[in-house]
């Protein structure tokens, strides 16, 4: 499966969890210090920057756009309904002929591959699903096809990953090698459920 349909993957696993009635916005996460409504504006403005990034735009550009993002709430009356349209309208942008062959500006990393960036969109995306679910209650097992993707996509750095403050202290180094793969994808990024 292609990194754009693994994507739609992902952004379904994600709004599968946030469609369930009566999510609680002001649920802690397990992410240290976010709350659901922190964690869905972070995802929310995650596939928006990325767009943005997609249509070809400078790196001051795609800074300034993406601090304008983050300070206004992308959540409104209907979180699922600001998800789902974030979601599509980034898929759509990714399955654009030649999106995935563009190089784009990035605030952080200056400019990467496109498929860089997806890869780093469908790693947020399945990271936080679980994140959600376990802050509001929902269905934790996500897609055995996601879970081998991503844990693909992030193994090779395992060594480093708990040194960039994204993934707390990376893997814990506990984990049995025949551990279920989405319980050392979990660990691998600095999650101990």
């Amino acid at each position: 499966m292609g990194a754009v349909e693994m994507l739609a993957r992902a952004s379904g696993e994600f709004d599968r969890r946030l469609r369930d009635a009566g999510v609680p916005l002001d649920a802690p996460t397990p992410c240290e210090g976010w709350t659901v409504r922190d964690l869905l504006q972070h995802v929310i403005v995650g596939n928006r920057i990325a767009v943005v990034m997609l249509e070809g735009r400078s790196r001051d550009e795609i800074v300034l756009a993406r601090q304008e993002l983050l300070e206004a709430d992308q959540i409104g009356d209907d979180p699922a309904a600001a998800f789902a349209s974030s979601g599509a309208a980034q898929v759509a942008a990714f399955s654009a002929p030649g999106a995935l062959g563009r190089t784009i500006h990035h605030h952080v990393f200056d400019t990467m591959p496109a498929r860089q960036l997806v890869t780093f969109r469908i790693c947020d995306l399945t990271l936080h699903t679980w994140d959600l679910a376990r802050a509001t209650g929902r269905d934790e097992v996500i897609n055995e096809g996601l879970v081998d993707w991503v844990y693909a996509a992030m193994e090779p750095s395992a060594s480093t990953i708990g040194s960039n403050g994204m993934f707390g202290k990376g893997p814990s180094g506990t984990l049995a090698d025949d551990a279920p793969l989405q319980q050392r994808l979990l660990d691998l990024s600095g999650r101990r459920p």
